[in-house]
């Protein structure tokens, strides 16, 4: 088989030529169909989170091994191990990529994606940049229905995301009771989710025209760019005085800042994105206000069900997806690193 591995953090990715793998037990080896490209795959081929003020938080490659990422992997069946069950060659899956060990208590609770000891695909262990795909159960596997290839396996991980960060940040009401900061692949595939789960069309944010057009297009109930004039006074007015629920995807100093200041009494901010920095709040203004500010990382196994009964049941809007071959995958990362891609972008393997 062949993949594209960081061997080196930093580095660009090189193509290998491993040993096809076969599935064993419980396990599924699925032959790769598409896999998204993800912006947290940038942070795991630099080896770092970004923390502000010049710290890091390191994200060395396991064992210190050549690593294949990707872990919005959609795939075709192609060996069951002997213990499998209701699965058949030949049918195509969405994996759940977040393992745990199975044995903790975040593991029995449905929060795997918690457990110290997780083995995720494409970030622990070997993810759809290679043409083959080990899933350890076949739990893992969700069926995608007419989803188009090149878009169903981000369901798995930006598509998740979103679907958990707006669970957490609601209820919502009306039109313009949730604000989404990022116009990006993330924040787009919220805004359809939005749409489907909750019947809302929200506000979005973000910095570039272009992809706020995009938004607008998509339905957004309207669409403010953060970097001009105004942008403050026109989300209040929006809001009618404060944004009851912001979800941001960007996470980034700039946007928190904009962002957190302007959400209502008692009003819920949930940061997703990973851009980095560091921001400081007045305490007693947290006591006084009842803001609600929380993290959210990509979802249970119990939203992943959720999720993908809302795509089976045709009620997410697909929205396009740019297919490249992972070939272009250095590339792929640089532009989504540089800001420079519009919408979702999904890896093939030819």
């Amino acid at each position: 088989m062949k993949a594209f591995q960081v061997i080196e953090n930093g580095k660009p990715l090189e193509e290998r030529e491993l040993d096809t793998p076969t599935a064993s037990g419980k396990e599924v080896l699925l032959k790769t169909v598409a896999c998204g490209v993800c912006h947290s795959d940038v942070h795991i081929h630099d080896g770092y989170f970004d923390l502000g003020g010049g710290v890091q938080l390191p994200s060395p490659l396991p064992g210190g091994e050549p690593l294949t990422m990707g872990h919005e992997i959609f795939g075709e069946v192609i060996g069951i191990g002997e213990d499998v069950e209701g699965i058949n060659i030949g049918e195509r899956y969405v994996a759940y990529p977040w393992m745990g060990c199975d044995d903790c208590d975040l593991c029995h609770d449905d929060m795997t994606h918690y457990c110290a000891n997780n083995s995720n695909l494409g970030i622990h262990v070997a993810g759809g940049y290679g043409d083959h795909v080990i899933v350890p159960d076949s739990k893992y596997l969700f069926n995608a229905a007419d989803t188009p290839d090149s878009l169903a396996g981000s369901y798995a991980c930006r598509g998740l995301t979103a679907y958990s960060a707006l669970k957490k940040a609601g209820p919502y009401k009306k039109d313009n009771s949730l604000v989404i900061v990022s116009a990006g692949g993330l924040g787009i595939l919220a805004l359809k989710i939005a749409q489907a789960a909750y019947g809302i069309n929200p506000i979005v944010v973000d910095i570039d025209d272009e992809k706020l057009g995009m938004a607008s297009q998509l339905g957004a109930s309207a669409t403010i760019n953060s970097s001009e004039e105004g942008a403050a006074e026109k989300l209040l007015e929006l809001t009618e005085g404060g944004a009851r629920s912001i979800v941001d995807f960007v996470g980034a100093e700039a946007s928190v800042n904009f962002g957190y200041n302007l959400l209502a009494r008692g009003g819920s901010y949930v940061i997703v994105g990973l851009f980095g920095g560091q921001i400081s709040l007045p305490l007693p203004l947290q006591a006084l206000t009842e803001k609600k500010l929380m993290g959210s990382y990509v979802g249970s196994l119990g939203d992943m069900t959720e999720l993908m009964e809302l795509v089976v049941a045709g009620k997410i809007d697909p929205v396009a997806v740019e297919t490249r071959d992972v070939s272009e995958a250095n590339e792929t990362l640089q532009q989504m690193k540089d800001g420079k891609l519009l919408g979702l972008v999904a890896l093939t393997h030819n």
